[in-house]
């Protein structure tokens, strides 16, 4: 039966190499980079990704407004399906302003939208029809992405960083075996090296 001994890296004793003690120190860094530093890579990134994400969605909420506007060209029959996405298409639509009196321009509408209904559409400052600014939630996806594509990052960069630190401790520990079975070998096989 094979009885195993923890920590026998961390204790002296003649048998434990160099490279051993190495590779030894390397898994609790690499244990704690990846219980602490990862999420806390994670965490800083999703926060400055969701100020950066507020930050754009304000700034297309200025610039965008939100019109009521009747339908008033063809809309299409049959609408192509892309992964189950709420589709939308251009069709002339007509509203009133206070100003200018009525108005018409080719905007962006649901799907669904019939000849005669009221919609909402979105207008950028120069009076071009575009999508409407993001809401919460986009923000929040957003956020979680990207904090979790930078805990994902800094798991990799670690893992490769262990990898390589242990297959260099391997090489080592190879080349001492070497160095001292040469020394060894002939005293146990009465050759000569």
């Amino acid at each position: 039966m094979r009885t195993r001994i923890r920590g026998w890296r961390w204790r002296r004793n003649p048998l434990r190499r160099r490279s051993d003690a190495v590779e030894a120190w390397t898994m609790l860094v690499v244990a704690l980079l990846l219980l602490v530093a990862a999420p806390l890579a994670g965490a800083a990134a999703g926060w400055w990704a969701h100020d950066e994400a507020r930050a754009v969605v304000a700034a297309q909420r200025a610039e965008r407004h939100r019109v009521r506007a009747e339908v008033a060209g063809k809309t299409p029959e049959t609408l192509p399906s892309v992964g189950g996405r709420e589709q939308s298409y251009r069709v002339k639509v007509r509203w009133t302003e206070a100003g200018p009196g009525v108005r018409t321009a080719t905007a962006l509408v649901p799907a669904g939208s019939r000849h005669g209904d009221v919609v909402d559409v979105w207008f950028d400052s120069r009076g071009r029809s575009v999508s409407p600014p993001p809401g919460e939630s986009a923000v929040w996806q957003h956020t979680l992405t990207m904090g979790a594509c930078a805990t994902g990052g800094a798991v990799a960069v670690v893992l490769l960083g262990q990898s390589l630190v242990r297959r260099t401790a391997i090489r080592r520990r190879l080349a001492e075996w070497e160095r001292d079975w040469a020394l060894t070998e002939p005293q146990w096989t009465r050759r000569r090296a």
